[in-house]
């Protein structure tokens, strides 16, 4: 039994590694579905585009996080330069009070560009990458079929004594079970990137309304409106002094 199944996937290998030589110099023809065949390179540039945002992303959350660290301890030299220089002490004050409102609002501003972070990469990594699996599995069978198909024609053409009858037989069931797996993975294959795209842009516009929203309002000095974006949004900051480690500790 071992043996039978090392010698199809030999067999297997060998006709469609022979297919593949004959497609790319040129001599064999190859199924192509135009529409799937775009779509499918339009979700590999999406990803690349995809992925470029999430590491630009990545990184802003890295600098924010480096900038509210240098606050707070800037509002905590302040503070203590406040308590130690009488004739300063007014001054020192508003300047550590400042440093401490910006250290909040910085933190809250990481919630919600973690948020971000986080809900890109689901998209990325997991779904469109789940898709991408299907779409290899696709292309893994259309070579399959194309090399079966291929072997069906020539043994068609060949002479019809009882061994190439038998041989023409046997051809016709094999192309006819890879026909059948072919299509039924492109059919899989055109359903996830319907939903998909649904899926993008349902979780795009939430994410991009989300990012702008609290952007703006950090930057604007509007703390009211920064809270408000993570309440729209039910996105929870973890509380200091919580026994698991932050989210920013996690990075």
């Amino acid at each position: 039994e071992k043996f039978d199944i090392v010698k199809k996937w030999g067999i297997n290998t060998y006709k469609c590694t022979k297919q593949l030589l004959s497609e790319r110099f040129g001599r064999g023809s190859r199924t192509v579905d135009l529409e799937l065949e775009t779509q499918i390179e339009l979700l590999r540039e999406t990803k690349r585009k995809y992925e470029s945002v999430l590491l630009l992303a990545r990184a802003l959350t890295a600098h924010l996080y480096s900038l509210v660290q240098t606050q707070h301890a800037l509002g905590d030299a302040f503070a203590d330069l406040s308590q130690k220089s009488p004739e300063l002490q007014e001054e020192f004050g508003y300047n550590a009070e400042t440093q401490k409102l910006l250290c909040k609002n910085g933190e809250t501003l990481l919630g919600a560009v973690n948020f971000f972070v986080s809900s890109i990469n689901t998209l990325v990594n997991k779904t469109m990458e789940d898709t991408l699996m299907t779409v290899k599995q696709y292309e893994t069978a259309r070579l399959e079929y194309d090399a079966y198909r291929t072997d069906l024609e020539e043994l068609s053409m060949g002479p019809r004594d009882a061994g190439a009858v038998s041989r023409l037989d046997a051809a016709q069931s094999q192309f006819q079970s890879h026909k059948d797996k072919y299509e039924k993975l492109r059919a899989d294959v055109a359903i996830k990137l319907k939903f998909l795209e649904e899926n993008k842009i349902k979780v795009m516009h939430k994410q991009l309304l989300l990012f702008h929203n609290a952007i703006s309002a950090y930057f604007a000095g509007n703390q009211q409106q920064l809270e408000q974006t993570l309440k729209q949004f039910n996105i929870k900051l973890k509380t200091p002094g919580a026994e698991k480690p932050s989210w920013l500790e996690e990075q």
